[in-house]
């Protein structure tokens, strides 16, 4: 499978929906974590990320607007020792909770997500994305848990582990294919991208360029330098929160 150009991919997409893309950089110094949400309806669009201790969280950009919070209100992305967790949803807290109680050492991730599915948003049934970085050795692992093609009565979960990435490609996944009525889940193995810059700055600027204008509302980007573990993050956010 070639790599694929991920920013013509995603400005051929309306609606991808929320995405993760992990990756190493050109020079192999670096491992670049992104997560993107995206709305079609109001509520969905009034959110902003805000930062919190080693990640972040969604917010409602204006309170007084926010109408169902139990899909769109969750911390996306938490730092376990030397683990970046990354998710479209309440699994991030599933996630770290087995991780920190080493419940199923070397599987964790997988038995958190073991006892979560898809979100129960009909007809939609949005899949629950995730990923896991070592943030010093660079591997990192996808995970969808999704419905059978609109099938509620039948879940799918489907883990990727790539332990020994390659310098200037990573892998991206997102919870839906393209839009639609109902919109259909992300399908396949994760696509693999190219990452053609050491710069992380660079990388967010020409990911928030290449999503929709309309449906975009927040992008988050990590740069973790796998020498040392410590890592730089960076927030754009469409909407300004409402100060209370």
């Amino acid at each position: 499978m070639m790599k694929k150009n991920l920013y013509k991919y995603l400005a051929g997409n309306e609606y991808p929906g929320r995405g993760i893309v992990l990756g190493q950089s050109p020079d192999g110094s670096k491992v670049f974590v992104a997560y993107w949400i995206m709305g079609r309806s109001a509520n969905s669009r009034n959110r902003v990320f805000e930062p919190i201790e080693g990640g972040i969280r969604t917010v409602a950009a204006d309170p007084a607007k926010l109408e169902d919070p139990h899909l769109i209100i969750y911390n996306a992305v938490l730092t376990l020792r030397e683990t970046t967790v990354v998710t479209n949803g309440d699994q991030t807290d599933t996630i770290a909770q087995f991780m920190n109680g080493n419940l199923f050492p070397g599987y964790s991730f997988e038995a958190a997500l073991a006892t979560r599915t898809y979100e129960d948003d009909a007809p939609n049934f949005t899949p629950r994305i995730s990923g896991v970085v070592d943030m010093r050795r660079g591997g990192y692992k996808l995970s969808i848990v999704k419905s059978n093609e609109g099938n509620a009565d039948s879940v799918q979960r489907q883990t990727y582990d790539y332990p020994q990435p390659v310098a200037g490609e990573g892998h991206f996944i997102s919870t839906y294919v393209k839009n639609g009525a109902p919109i259909p889940s992300f399908a396949g193995e994760p696509l693999r991208v190219a990452i053609d810059t050491n710069d992380a700055d660079k990388f967010a600027e020409k990911l928030w360029g290449s999503l929709n204008e309309d449906n975009k509302v927040s992008l988050f980007v990590r740069s973790i330098e796998l020498e040392t573990g410590t890592y730089e993050d960076l927030i754009l956010n469409k909407y300004t929160a409402v100060e209370g």
